[in-house]
């Protein structure tokens, strides 16, 4: 979710859900910590519950990185050991560290000194052809030994050759029943799902199996899917009662105090385009504010235009249906003391 679950993303997610536990996009420790720290760590008091993920391979620049994400006042940190991409393997972190559990260990071991936040780690199945079940509880054990008690499984492996980040995504056959078994073969740990999950009927069945479900580019999607997570998954009698307009109407007072910052208008429209997802006029939508958001001195009266394009009806999605949607990825919401949504 690089360049996805950005502030502005995050604070557009949080209205249309209570409960969620949203995920900043993976930071590199060395860009916190040599870079521009409120731009990296920044973020709005309404996004809580929310998390920092991290990427890198140092033991002290991840504990510094961490201490500097409690001070900020973030709930949680996590370390990624997921992604798949060319610069992240190129600079020895992300998925290919699950071929040095010993390191991710000494990494988690400590972030955790330096915090009384939790910290947790996502990972993948296994790399290339170091993906056996035993090789992944390996992996597992020796990182719970470093201390972590919470893992985010991607039930795919990773191909650090040959694949893009993208097919990465998609071409690794997903292995649902691994994460499940890992849950029975370590109970006494948070296992939370991740992968090709695209609704919540969907995460209700995992969550028979495990702790928690993450949800990523499925509700990007669509995120008017976070409008039942409050109901759905948290059973609370008060949940999210916006329209699709009034949400925007809500979200056009963020971004005019951005605006006023002067954060570009694009950097927040390009979350909302997916907003009027199935319903009448959402085409046009997406393309107005495609059109009109990049451009130089643009502001409220793109979004105003843009809404007078759709023509919101009541759908399954709205009255309390949800529909199929597409992906997963890096956005959590949390079930309760116990169970866990991402």
């Amino acid at each position: 979710m690089l360049d996805v679950t950005d502030r502005h993303c995050r604070a557009l997610f949080r209205m249309l859900s209570q409960r969620a536990r949203l995920y900043t996009e993976m930071v590199v420790a060395n860009s916190i910590l040599y870079g521009d720290r409120d731009r990296f760590l920044g973020f709005g008091e309404q996004e809580h519950p929310v998390a920092l993920q991290l990427g890198g391979n140092d033991p002290v620049k991840l504990a510094e990185c961490a201490a500097l994400a409690e001070q900020r006042g973030y709930d949680e940190v996590n370390l990624n050991i997921g992604c798949p991409s060319d610069r992240v393997k190129n600079g020895v972190f992300g998925a290919c560290l699950m071929a040095q559990p010993d390191r991710v260990a000494d990494c988690v071991s400590a972030m955790i000194s330096a915090v009384t936040i939790p910290v947790s780690v996502k990972t993948r199945l296994g790399i290339d052809d170091r993906d056996s079940y035993e090789e992944l509880c390996e992996f597992v054990h020796a990182v719970a030994d470093g201390g972590c008690q919470h893992f985010i499984v991607h039930a795919r492996k990773a191909w650090l050759k040959g694949l893009s980040p993208k097919q990465n995504r998609e071409v690794p056959p997903l292995h649902y029943d691994r994460v499940y078994r890992l849950k029975a073969d370590f109970p006494d740990l948070i296992i939370e799902i991740n992968g090709g999950i695209e609704s919540l009927e969907q995460c209700q069945n995992h969550l028979k199996h495990c702790d928690g479900v993450m949800l990523g580019r499925a509700v990007y999607d669509d995120p008017w899917m976070l409008t039942q997570v409050d109901s759905d998954l948290f059973d609370m009698t008060q949940s999210i009662t916006w329209t699709r307009v009034s949400l925007v109407s809500e979200y056009m007072n963020y971004i005019e105090q951005q605006l006023s910052k002067g954060v570009y208008l694009r950097h927040m429209t390009r979350h909302m385009l997916q907003l009027f997802h199935g319903q009448p006029g959402a085409k046009a939508w997406r393309r107005y504010l495609s059109e009109h958001g990049p451009r130089k001195g643009a502001g409220l009266e793109v979004v105003e235009r843009a809404l007078l394009l759709v023509d919101e009806t009541p759908s399954k999605n709205d009255s309390g249906h949800t529909n199929l949607l597409t992906s997963a990825g890096a956005i959590a919401l949390d079930q309760g003391a116990e169970k866990k949504v991402a």
